[in-house]
């Protein structure tokens, strides 16, 4: 394992930022406030979780710029991880200095510890990507590089490209749970783990569903409630083998329970917290581990979700 990358594998869980400053999805400025962030970032930071994962399209730089404000205020080390989006009409490879540039401005850093490249979108190759993340850490401008979204083929053009300069793709950042284990089944999972590439999951409660808040009678607003609907008359049955287990825990959440599965299949989740209350919560995964047969009982429990 590169030396570079070894704080990412070290580190068990992140705290995912997409929901501070995104007011379509997430309603911030609504139904919750810059108050609510902070109390959130500081409670991860204070139940030791110091990864925090944002990227320049959450709230359009708001959440960047959060971050940035939250930094000023904590002598905490903290982990800082970003993300290029390739839109279509950044056809130019200098384009992702220059959005780096901007990310570390708003954020009032030298540095970032992780840039991600958010989307295989395909107008510019991976290779002119890979080349340019290259400049940025001979440039100083990130500790280290990787990607999001990448399927097994991509992922291993990026590792290829990066290795060619003689840098390590440090991660690939996914949607994982346990309502979609499509990592697993494709192979990319375990060839992530082949690679020291350290599989990143996002929406590791699936925007919510396995927290056992929503209910085909409760569905969850919004985007997520028509994403999700076909799959809540299925829900029940899982939620009940979580609740049983985080009984046989000592009384862990649904929540904690699915986070810990996906630290126990090696991966890192990096739960989103919109307030305190919430990332107190993420960190109860944290300290303890599923047994074998607990981490098989929810495989098995969750196989009816792998068609959808």
């Amino acid at each position: 394992m590169d030396s570079s990358t070894r704080f990412l594998h070290a580190t068990e869980m992140g705290v995912g930022a997409w929901a501070w400053g995104d007011r379509i999805i997430w309603n911030y400025g609504g139904s919750y406030s810059d108050e609510d962030v902070r109390g959130a970032f500081d409670i991860s930071l204070e139940k030791g979780i110091r990864l925090i994962d944002t990227a320049e399209v959450y709230g359009r730089g708001r959440s960047e710029q959060l971050i940035g404000e939250f930094l000023k205020e904590t002598d905490v080390p903290v982990l800082l991880a970003t993300k290029f989006m390739p839109y279509p009409w950044r056809i130019f490879r200098s384009s992702l200095l220059r959005s780096l540039r901007s990310s570390l401005a708003r954020l009032d850093l030298d540095s970032v510890d992780l840039y991600q490249i958010h989307w295989p979108i395909p107008l510019v190759s991976i290779e002119t990507w890979m080349n340019e993340l290259a400049t940025a850490v001979k440039e100083g401008l990130t500790r280290t590089v990787g990607v999001s979204n990448y399927d097994q083929s991509q992922m291993l053009q990026a590792y290829s490209a990066l290795a060619r300069h003689e840098i390590p793709l440090a991660s690939n950042q996914v949607e994982y749970h346990l309502l979609d284990r499509r990592v697993e089944k494709n192979g990319l999972l375990a060839r992530c783990q082949e690679l020291d590439v350290r599989l990143i999951a996002y929406s590791p409660l699936a925007m919510g569903l396995l927290t056992g808040k929503y209910s085909v009678d409760s569905p969850p607003p919004g985007m997520r409630g028509r994403r999700y609907g076909r799959i809540l008359p299925k829900l029940p049955a899982l939620l009940k083998v979580m609740t049983q287990i985080g009984q046989d825990q000592g009384g862990k959440s649904n929540a904690q329970v699915a986070l810990n599965w996906l630290i126990c299949k090696g991966t890192m989740p990096i739960p989103g917290a919109k307030n305190a209350k919430q990332a107190e919560a993420n960190a109860g995964a944290l300290g303890w581990r599923l047994t074998e047969g607990q981490v098989a009982a929810l495989d098995e429990a969750s196989e009816e979700f792998l068609k959808e």
